[in-house]
């Protein structure tokens, strides 16, 4: 006989006093379908979030909707564009454009904005209607201020005024200081 041949034989005789249980007359445990898997680390992001939401003040100045306008140039220091947003710098000028057409609105804003380079005006306010005259295709003039704005040197940025001061039918003007000559 081989070492395995005696395998069973040596088992059994190290085990005295064991017996052999009858075969079982229960039927084996059908397997419940597993359950799906849930996606944990996603909860738990999602739980990350809005514990994050709730712990910090939101200003609503700090969110844009589709009808705002708002522009920064490059250099722009977020602390200033924020105050710029809030209507915290004191408006030294204002021009209103109710009434005009395109022509005569841009030749407003570039005389306007002349004169504020020439007076060292630095935050001012244009108030260009929200549309509610113009025919179906919403505030003319407000989407041509905005592309003018946008190519002036002399602009550093603007954005849509807050509601006491005409909300999307306004905007605060931040100018560059004049150069001294």
């Amino acid at each position: 006989m081989t070492p395995d041949e005696d395998a069973p034989a040596d088992f059994l005789a190290a085990l005295p006093g064991v017996r052999r249980l009858p075969p079982s007359d229960r039927l084996p445990p059908a397997l419940a379908p597993l359950p799906p898997p849930r996606p944990r680390q996603r909860e738990l992001d999602e739980a990350a979030v809005l514990t994050e939401l709730l712990q910090d003040p939101v200003h609503p100045e700090d969110y844009e909707s589709g009808d705002t306008l708002g522009y920064r140039a490059d250099g722009v220091q977020d602390g200033v564009w924020r105050k710029l947003r809030r209507g915290q710098f004191r408006l030294q000028a204002e021009l209103d454009l109710h009434g005009l057409n395109r022509d005569g609105a841009r030749a407003e804003v570039g005389a306007f904005l002349a004169q504020c380079q020439d007076q060292a005006w630095r935050c001012v306010r244009i108030i260009h209607g929200k549309g509610n005259g113009s025919p179906n295709s919403g505030p003319v003039i407000k989407r041509y201020l905005d592309g003018w704005l946008r190519k002036r040197h002399d602009v550093l940025a603007f954005c849509s005024a807050r509601a006491c001061d005409g909300g999307t039918g306004a905007v605060y003007v931040l100018l560059r200081a004049a150069r001294s000559e």
